[in-house]
């Protein structure tokens, strides 16, 4: 009799655990009420997975927290990572489970093209609801908090596409832009051509960022570099109107004027000799690298012709023959300085 009793209690056990394998099965392979939209749950920091399951269930996105929360208890599972995580229709519970504790969260990018400030950098990062902003996070306070001597951190950013959490701070993407640009100077700084006029890094820095800001043809940006530093080396002024531009700040409104040439500023090349004393904007690679591999040759001045290039001289004579061409006598209605 007791015998008959013990099986039948083992065997009531084994149908039990059956039954609740199978409940617990049917639970994690049921499919989340995910629309044909998608869905993204965002899981803030030091958020657990019963705290997830309750705000599914909620929602309505998950019939019970019990199948998930079991299961997780069972197999040591639930260790989960802060994030936006995307969700197609017709992921099962499972599916969910595996999904936020492989840290699977979703990016985005955030582009910053060649030859912009760091103020058109903040504006842009400002710009993304998705990205952390800092208060008061001007140029002076990027600087300090990267370490970077300058309080005009100006120049020292990569420009490139950046992918991104959301909740990531705008400080971090400066900072990984940051990194880059030091990396990418310091590689080219190495194999930098000979007899070049910059004692530094930073100085090419400057001169690249001023190529940038000189023109966006790729095939003129070592033509342009060669000018410039034949223009150091000879002691010459570089007379170039975008650092002009920019030593003017918000006080200039689109029209560069014969007095802006002739205003006291450390960024008037008209006036000083040699460099400004920071770049004007964040230049890309193909800017560092004609600023540290110019182009030969004697051309001492350069006008834009109206097409989106410009017309190389070797002397003052032939340059004002270009000028009176392209700028004055023939200059075209539909005339820009960049290419299109």
């Amino acid at each position: 009799m007791l015998r008959r009793l013990m099986l039948l209690a083992i065997s009531l056990s084994a149908l039990t655990l059956g039954l609740a394998w199978q409940w617990l099965q049917g639970g994690m392979n049921e499919r989340l009420n995910i629309p044909a939209t998608g869905y993204t749950l965002t899981v803030p920091a030091g958020a657990n997975l019963n705290q997830l399951a309750a705000e599914l269930t909620a929602q309505g996105v998950l019939e019970s927290v019990w199948p998930l929360k079991v299961f997780a208890r069972l197999n040591d599972r639930g260790r989960i990572r802060a994030g936006e995580y995307e969700f197609s229709a017709g992921v099962t519970v499972l599916g969910l489970l595996d999904k936020l504790e492989s840290g699977a969260i979703k990016y985005y990018q955030i582009t910053f093209p060649e030859g912009l400030t760091i103020s058109e950098w903040l504006a842009l990062l400002g710009g993304r609801k998705n990205i952390q902003q800092t208060p008061r996070l001007d140029a002076a306070a990027v600087a300090t908090a990267l370490g970077i001597t300058s309080s005009n951190p100006e120049g020292w950013f990569a420009p490139d596409t950046y992918s991104f959490a959301a909740g990531d701070s705008a400080l971090s993407l400066l900072r990984r832009a940051h990194q880059q640009m030091q990396r990418q100077l310091e590689t080219l700084w190495q194999n930098r051509a000979p007899g070049l006029p910059y004692e530094t890094p930073y100085e090419a820095l400057i001169m690249a960022s001023i190529i940038e800001r000189e023109t966006g043809a790729a095939g003129e940006r070592a033509a342009i570099a060669g000018v410039f530093v034949k223009r150091l080396q000879m002691g010459m002024r570089l007379q170039t109107d975008p650092t002009v531009i920019y030593g003017l700040g918000d006080d200039y409104t689109g029209n560069l004027r014969r007095k802006h040439l002739s205003s006291p500023s450390p960024y008037n090349t008209y006036r000083i000799k040699g460099l400004p004393p920071t770049p004007i904007a964040n230049p890309g690679g193909a800017a560092l690298e004609a600023a540290l591999h110019p182009a030969e040759g004697k051309a001492l001045y350069f006008v834009a012709r109206g097409d989106g290039g410009h017309y190389f001289s070797n002397n003052l004579a032939e340059h004002q023959r270009a000028v009176r061409q392209y700028q004055i006598n023939r200059r075209r209605k539909d005339y820009r300085s960049a290419p299109p």
